[in-house]
């Protein structure tokens, strides 16, 4: 079973980073199937997958660490990751040694792995490709330093530093409790208690952090990996309880003209303001909107018949236009808006995502080849068969 999925999020720019990057989730996912048989004993070959994965991990951070060294990096930001290297390394490498003693070893080791991984690349290795983008355009390090901690979401990054300093503290506390288990046999029943209350802290970091890799950085929306995952579930749902399902597909109009315009720092808070109104116009809680890419939305209806999913876009497509930004550059209105395209399936089978999303990508096509800013259907809405 695989654990962790690559996609674009984790992408940084930085050909051999990103390369590596996705050779560590591999390595990942290899430790997750050897980790049991199949009748559910201890593999034997997991233990080389780790060894593997911690000498390529020792490599990644020692390449990684030379490219900030040789971009010339601010010594705060090179400090700090350095440190979070370092914990990782003594971390993972302790919860292995102790492994025995965890009372879900593969869910907590597998767990922390994909975890601190999507925390460290959304967090401090975008940082970091950001800050050698800004270099080579000619700010020096310490200012590059700063223009990432001014435009760098403060709540984001907040919750960054609170999950890193946790695993921190619970790097050096399991590595505690560890060496006391060691010399310490009559104080077994107190160290064992405070072993599974540390385990309990890491499960809920863990928790935090699959949130987190699920959200979208700039827009604090669900994205495109979780958009994936959700509509398999409304469409089991759907088919279950025989409803429909609405998906709409909204596309900011001319958006690469704004980005031209405007400045790309102008566009992504045009999509933030766009995100932000079309969460707002969804009238219920288990309407579910997601960044589906670039400056597309998408949004999933659950009950929701063609003629009420329409009704919704309306709504949003409103309150898009209610916001009255400034597109000059615009052929549909003075200001910026939506083309959303909706589809409905019925599903009495398995139905594939890809496919209703390909459905609404069409009606969304239709509606900007009709000239933008307004709702088109998809050709049919009859159940799938």
């Amino acid at each position: 079973m695989i654990t962790f999925i690559w996609d674009d999020n984790l992408v940084t720019g930085l050909h051999d980073v990103d390369e590596q990057h996705h050779l560590l989730v591999d390595l990942f996912n290899e430790l997750n199937k050897s980790f049991l048989q199949p009748d559910g004993s201890q593999s034997g070959g997991d233990e080389q997958v780790f060894k593997r994965l911690i000498n390529y991990a020792n490599q990644h951070f020692t390449d990684e660490e030379a490219l900030m060294d040789a971009s010339g990096l601010d010594k705060r930001h090179i400090q700090f990751h350095k440190q979070a290297h370092r914990t990782f390394v003594k971390q993972v490498n302790t919860m292995w040694r102790r492994r025995q003693q965890l009372s879900r070893p593969a869910e907590t080791i597998i767990g922390f792995l994909t975890s601190w991984l999507g925390m460290h690349v959304l967090g401090i290795d975008q940082s970091m490709a950001r800050q050698i983008t800004s270099i080579k355009q000619g700010l020096s390090s310490a200012d590059a330093f700063e223009r990432e901690r001014k435009d760098s979401d403060k709540a984001m990054q907040a919750m960054l530093r609170m999950v890193g300093n946790l695993y921190h503290v619970l790097s050096e506390q399991n590595d505690d409790l560890a060496s006391a288990n060691e010399t310490l046999e009559e104080r077994v029943r107190e160290r064992t208690a405070a072993l599974h209350a540390t385990n309990e802290e890491l499960l809920r970091a863990n928790e935090q952090l699959k949130a987190f890799s699920r959200t979208d950085g700039l827009l604090g929306i669900p994205n495109r990996a979780y958009l994936d995952e959700r509509i398999q579930e409304e469409l089991a749902t759907a088919q279950r309880q025989r409803w429909p399902l609405s998906v709409l597909m909204m596309d900011v109009d001319y958006f690469k003209r704004y980005n031209d315009t405007y400045g790309h720092q102008a566009g992504d808070a045009c999509l933030q303001a766009v995100a932000r109104a079309a969460q707002k116009a969804l009238p219920r809680a288990t309407d579910f909107l997601a960044r589906y890419g670039g400056e597309e939305l998408a949004v999933l209806l659950p009950d929701t018949s063609t003629h009420d999913a329409i009704r919704v876009a309306n709504r949003i497509l409103q309150a898009v236009q209610a916001l009255e930004i400034e597109h000059k550059a615009s052929d549909a209105a003075p200001h910026v808006t939506l083309s959303i395209g909706v589809a409905t399936v019925v599903p009495t089978r398995r139905e594939d995502g890809a496919h209703v999303f390909q459905r609404a990508d069409e009606a969304l096509y239709k509606a900007k080849h009709a000239g933008r800013n307004q709702v088109s259907t998809a050709c049919a809405t009859a159940p799938t068969a």
